[in-house]
């Protein structure tokens, strides 16, 4: 299944490419920070078009269409461009991110970065790999020394969950703190290396799915605020190299 994820994943990756820096239609969603072009939603169709055709029957969540519910077992948690504000303003920083589960578990994992031809994947059980290469998190256990990223949600202005001084006192309390665009990307750095840590309120089930495995199948972690397992549909991320997981929560409680 696996293989079939990463080549639904590349086409999509083909359409967003063909369609960056060219004119869009852009729509709003929540608010004027919340966008959605024809490309993501072009996209979307044709991850859908393959998957109601390779297996038909298996229940689909994706960002612009929803819930497309059966009675399968599988199901399979879409974002078809993950950083769209970024691809409507010219920033290559953007990806698709498809997570497959099976009875509630993701069993399967991809992100493509699409303008670096990056991709990123993962089975459970089986490890996270860039291309061919294995994936394993940053050994890093300083906080102090540790490079971090996160994203703000759309309604940022009302400072949700104190998002505006979480900010500022990991800013104080690391190397250097990055806002990327892409939650899955971030993911994805985690794993990587790169990231020591990401944190992130008010994500959706596409946002995380496939970055989620991505990270603890690298041997990361990722939990809730309070420390606790979390699923996809978790409003609170932190997902880290495990080093740096106790004093990442410390400060994400102070507020």
């Amino acid at each position: 299944m696996i293989n079939d994820v990463i080549e639904i994943s590349k086409t999509a990756g083909e359409i967003i490419r063909d369609g960056f820096r060219t004119n869009h239609s852009i729509e709003f969603k929540t608010n004027e920070s919340n966008l959605v072009t024809e490309i993501d939603k072009k996209a979307e169709d044709a991850i859908i078009d393959f998957v109601k055709k390779k297996y038909p029957g298996h229940a689909i969540i994706a960002e612009e269409s929803g819930e497309h519910k059966t009675t399968s077992e599988y199901s399979w948690v879409i974002d078809p461009l993950d950083g769209t504000t970024n691809f409507a303003h010219g920033l290559p920083i953007f990806s698709v991110s498809i997570g497959v589960q099976k009875n509630g578990e993701t069993i399967a994992g991809v992100v493509y970065d699409v303008m670096r031809d990056k991709l990123y994947s993962s089975e459970l059980g089986s490890g996270s790999f860039c291309s061919d290469e294995k994936l394993n998190v940053s050994k890093e256990n300083n906080l102090k020394h540790s490079i971090l990223v996160t994203g703000f949600p759309y309604n940022v202005y009302e400072n949700p969950n104190a998002v505006i001084e979480k900010f500022g006192a990991f800013v104080k309390n690391s190397r250097a703190v990055r806002r990327l665009g892409s939650a899955a990307i971030d993911f994805c750095y985690v794993a990587e290396g790169v990231f020591e840590g990401f944190w992130e309120v008010s994500l959706n089930p596409w946002d995380i799915c496939a970055g989620k495995l991505i990270v603890e199948e690298a041997g990361g972690i990722v939990t809730n605020f309070a420390d606790e397992s979390i699923n996809i549909n978790s409003k609170q991320i932190l997902a880290t190299n495990k080093l740096v997981h106790a004093d990442m929560l410390k400060i994400l409680n102070k507020y």
